[in-house]
C-alpha cells in the first residue's frame, strides 16, 4: 500500500480512496489489477486506474460516477466494464472479474462471472495478472497466481497461457505495443506461440471493433509512433489499413508529438484528447478515400473524426490570439492558456513556426502552470472562503494571478568590512596571501 501510494498522483490517491470506501459500503470485493498493477511494480507512473471486482460491476461504476461527477466513456455490457474520466483527468476502469470462453479464435466469447484467481488466469500476459486486495479484511494483499513479479524482475513477456494468443488474436499487437512501450523480451514459448498465430493468419479474425479499441490504447502512449513503426516491421499494420506503409506512415509527424509531449512538466497532468491528434497524424497523409475507408471498416466514431479534422483550423485561432494578445503578464498568459485543451498546446508546439507562441506555451507550461498548482485549495479556505461557494473559485484565481505577478525578491548579500591596516609593528610579510 505504501509503494501504491507513493506511485499515485494526489487526484488519484482520492480517486482510489472514494472507490475503495464505495466498495465497502456496497460490500463489493474491489482489486486493482492490469496496467495500473503492472507499471507499479515496474517502476513506471501509473496512467489509468485498473479496478476488478467481484460482483455487478457495471451498477457499481454508474454509482461512482453519479456520485462523483465522472464522465461515462464507453460500457461494455458483455464484458461488464466501464471505462470512466474523473474531473481531474483521472482515467478508471470498473470491471467484473470474469473468464472467458471461445469456440473458435478470434469468435464472440462466452463470459461468466468468476472469482479474482479465475480472472487473472485468464488474461493476456503474466505482468498484467496482478492484483492487490483493496478489501478492508484484506487490504494490501497481493495476488500473483502466474508470477508476473518473476517476469517483471526479468524484463520478460510471458503469456498466461499456451493458448492466449490463439483465443484472443488482439493480444498479438498488445505483445508489440507492450514489447515497445517497457522495453521487455519475449520469452521464447510465446514467440513461438505468436509465430503460430501468424502462420495460421489468425489475426485477419480480430473484429474490427477490437483493432479500434487497440488504437485508442496506442494512440494514449508516449512512444504511439514507434509502436506504429514496430507493427509496420511485423506486417500487421495492414490491419488498420493497408495504406499506411512507406511514406504514408507519418512516423515524422508521431516524432514531434513525442518531443512536444516532453514539454509538459512531469507530474503535470493537463487534459488532452491524445485520441484527436493521434488520428490527426495516422490520417495526415493518406488521400481522401483511404482516410474513408479505415474510419468505416474499424467504425470510428463520428466525433472522433471530427475532433481530429477540425484540429487545425481551432489551433490556428488560439495560434493568432497568442501572438497577438498582450499577454506580457504572467497571470494574463495563464488565464488564457489555462482554457485551452491540452491537445491544442501539443498540436501549436508540433506546427507552430512563431517563436513568441512557442516560448509562451513552454512558459505556461513548465512555469506558470506549476507554480499555478502551488496555491492549494487550503490557500483558499485560510482567507475564510469555504469550498462549494461562488466565491473561492474566483478567490482561488485571484490568488494564483497574485502568485504569478510577484516579483521574485532580490537577495542582499552584504559584503564583509575590509581588515584594518597593519598597525607599526606589523611583522605580515610580503608573501601574504599567495
Amino acid at each position: 500500500m505504501f509503494m501504491l501510494d507513493s506511485h499515485l498522483t494526489g487526484e488519484q490517491t482520492r480517486r482510489v480512496a472514494e472507490v475503495r470506501n464505495a466498495a465497502e459500503q456496497a460490500n463489493i470485493n474491489l482489486f486493482l489489477t492490469g496496467g495500473a498493477m503492472r507499471d507499479m511494480m515496474a517502476g513506471f507512473a501509473i496512467r489509468d486506474l485498473d479496478f476488478t471486482v467481484e460482483g455487478l460491476a457495471i451498477k457499481f461504476a454508474k454509482s461512482i460516477a453519479q456520485k462523483s461527477k465522472a464522465e461515462v466513456l464507453s460500457v461494455d455490457e458483455l464484458r461488464k466494464s466501464v471505462e470512466l474520466l474523473f474531473p481531474e483527468n483521472v482515467r478508471a476502469s470498473i470491471s467484473a472479474a470474469r473468464v472467458e470462453k471461445l469456440v473458435k479464435a478470434g469468435s464472440k466469447p462466452q463470459v461468466q462471472p468468476a472469482t479474482i484467481y479465475e480472472d487473472l488466469h485468464g488474461r493476456d500476459f503474466t505482468v498484467n495478472a496482478i492484483a492487490l486486495s483493496l478489501g478492508k479484511a484484506s487490504r494490501g494483499l497481493l495476488i500473483d497466481p502466474t508470477n508476473g513479479l518473476g517476469d517483471l524482475s526479468h524484463k520478460e513477456l510471458r503469456a498466461t497461457s499456451n493458448y492466449a494468443l490463439y483465443d484472443d488474436p488482439v493480444r498479438i499487437l498488445r505483445l508489440i505495443r507492450f514489447r515497445t512501450r517497457l522495453g521487455f523480451a519475449v520469452d521464447e514459448r510465446t514467440m513461438n506461440q505468436y509465430r503460430n498465430v501468424r502462420e495460421a493468419e489468425l489475426e485477419k479474425r480480430i473484429p474490427p471493433a477490437a483493432l479500434e479499441i487497440e488504437l485508442r490504447e496506442i494512440a494514449l502512449d508516449p512512444l504511439a509512433g514507434d509502436i506504429l513503426k514496430n507493427l509496420e516491421d511485423e506486417n500487421l499494420l495492414y490491419l488498420i489499413s493497408p495504406a499506411l506503409t512507406g511514406p504514408k506512415l507519418n512516423l515524422q509527424g508521431f516524432q514531434k508529438l513525442q518531443k512536444a509531449r516532453q514539454s509538459v512538466p512531469f507530474g503535470m497532468d493537463i487534459p488532452v484528447n491524445s485520441y484527436a491528434l493521434f488520428l490527426f497524424l495516422l490520417l495526415e497523409k493518406l488521400s481522401a478515400k483511404e482516410r474513408t475507408q479505415l474510419v468505416g471498416r474499424l467504425g470510428i466514431s463520428k466525433t472522433a473524426v471530427n475532433a481530429a479534422s477540425t484540429l487545425e483550423s481551432r489551433a490556428a485561432k488560439i495560434e493568432k490570439g497568442l501572438a497577438t494578445g498582450n499577454l506580457q503578464k504572467p497571470s494574463a498568459l495563464y488565464a488564457v492558456l489555462s482554457k485551452v485543451p491540452g491537445e491544442m498546446l501539443l498540436f501549436l508546439l508540433m506546427r507552430s513556426g512563431q517563436r513568441l507562441v512557442l516560448d509562451r506555451i513552454k512558459n505556461y507550461l513548465q512555469k506558470y502552470l506549476p507554480a499555478a498548482q502551488e496555491v492549494t485549495e487550503r490557500d483558499v479556505i485560510e482567507q475564510g472562503v469555504q469550498p462549494g461557494t461562488p466565491k473561492f473559485a474566483k478567490l482561488h484565481q485571484q490568488l494564483i494571478a497574485t502568485r504569478l505577478d510577484a516579483r521574485p525578491k532580490k537577495v542582499v548579500i552584504e559584503e564583509p568590512p575590509p581588515p584594518p591596516p597593519p598597525g607599526p609593528g606589523s611583522r605580515r610579510s610580503a608573501s601574504f596571501g599567495r
